[in-house]
């Protein structure tokens, strides 16, 4: 797997419980600036012994960007709302709920 991809993975870990970050996002925070289908791409060909928070992951418009007629955008509502996310006509409050590490945190969290 390549490192690029590895890096979005343990980013993902890293955005803790009632937190979501956008595909953009996830990327820049692993190093990979505009790489918002390449963090798609990691979380579509992770392998379940990962257990990643992949429903953390939301479109920058902090929509659920899966299709709102499938089980996952269902499933991901119920696990976003079991952590104490608001969820309303598939949308976050990204204001409210946007993971923003600081760098020590980031750095840290990382490492561990």
């Amino acid at each position: 797997m390549s490192e690029a991809i590895n890096k979005i993975w343990s980013t993902l870990l890293a955005v803790p419980k009632g937190k979501v970050v956008s595909y953009g996002q996830l990327a820049d925070l692993a190093g990979q600036p505009r790489g918002h289908r390449l963090a798609a791409r990691a979380l579509k060909i992770a392998p379940d012994e990962l257990q990643l928070p992949w429903h953390r992951v939301i479109a920058a418009s902090g929509k659920i960007a899966i299709a709102k007629e499938s089980e996952s955008y269902r499933l991901q509502m119920e696990l976003l709302r079991a952590e104490g996310v608001e969820v309303t006509n598939g949308r976050i409050n990204m204001n409210k709920y946007r993971w923003q590490p600081d760098l020590a945190e980031l750095l840290w969290t990382l490492k561990h």
